[in-house]
């Protein structure tokens, strides 16, 4: 009962906030990705591949940020040729999907091997520290929220609030959003669709990347094969939960988090640890079966 009573607790919503933030960045580039009409299901292996290069970038440089700089360049360079072959050749979004996914595995696993003469994991690298904000952090109750915390949960926040704002206050939102479901029209009106596609794909490579580079020198200080271990899948059925829209992503990321927070704080729990385990990606299969089926997503999404 120990654990149960520890459910919702300041620690619990903490804890939380920490395992939704990569999945709410890769949520929400998937939410710029689709809503241009683009299908990005190769949103695991970017988050994978931005994992690595913020360690390569940190075991280089000695420096964390470094790291975030370089998984962003890393993640906008995939984008780019993710989009070249989606938006320019038409390829098929669901094979460059699953083959990047595919791809990043393999990569990953060779360049570990490769740096540190080591299969399985990289070794450790500097670490993005906590940060506490003054005055800020002494607010009753809501104080905790800005101690001794990842800069990049504020980050991801602002991120949240600009990315709404983006899409639904602004004319290029107006003209993103009219992308995805009318191409042709939005054409006809002068609107240079593939720059937008482009754009939409590279922002949402930049955005996978550093929920990757998150997983790795922010939560952890190195590389493990495989670590995003279907957080990228999570973050597409986010996007489909939220309805496309980045604070929807924000709210359906935050239920997925929730189950990996109580598959953690139930972990002594006299339950078969499989069951236990299997929580966040039961959820994401309930979630795509019973929510999939009645989403309205964007109407051009995968017609290119």
């Amino acid at each position: 009962m120990e654990q149960l009573s520890s459910i919702l607790t300041g620690d619990f919503i903490l804890l939380t906030l920490r395992l939704a933030i990569p999945i709410i960045l890769a949520a929400i580039g998937e939410t710029f990705c689709e809503r241009s009409g683009v299908m990005n299901l190769g949103i695991e292996g970017m988050m994978l591949i931005g994992a690595l290069s913020g360690v390569l970038g940190s075991f280089f440089s000695g420096e964390p940020w470094v790291g975030v700089v370089f998984a962003i360049i890393v993640g906008a360079g995939i984008g780019f040729i993710y989009a070249l072959l989606c938006v320019r050749y038409k390829a098929d979004q669901v094979v460059c999907g699953i083959g990047l996914n595919m791809l990043s595995l393999g990569f990953t696993t060779a360049m570990v091997h490769a740096v540190w003469n080591r299969d399985g994991m990289s070794g450790t690298v500097a670490q993005v520290e906590n940060v506490s904000i003054p005055i800020l952090k002494n607010i009753p109750l809501l104080g905790r929220l800005f101690e001794k915390q990842s800069p990049f949960l504020y980050l991801t926040l602002i991120i949240v609030a600009a990315s709404w704002y983006f899409m639904y206050k602004t004319k290029i939102g107006l003209r993103l959003r009219a992308i995805g479901d009318h191409p042709q029209a939005a054409e006809s009106v002068g609107i240079n669709v593939t720059r937008y596609r482009y754009a939409s794909v590279i922002l949402c490579g930049i955005l996978a990347s550093i929920a990757g580079a998150y997983l790795s020198i922010v939560q952890n200080n190195l590389f493990v094969q495989n670590m995003v271990a279907g957080r990228g899948f999570m973050a597409i059925a986010a996007n489909i939960f939220g309805g496309w829209n980045p604070v929807g992503s924000f709210l359906a990321s935050l239920v997925f988090a929730f189950a990996q927070a109580l598959r953690l704080n139930l972990a002594d729990l006299n339950i078969p640890d499989q069951f236990i385990q299997m929580l966040p990606y039961g959820l994401t299969l309930i979630v795509l079966v019973g929510v999939a089926k009645k989403a309205k997503g964007p109407e051009a999404l995968g017609k290119i």
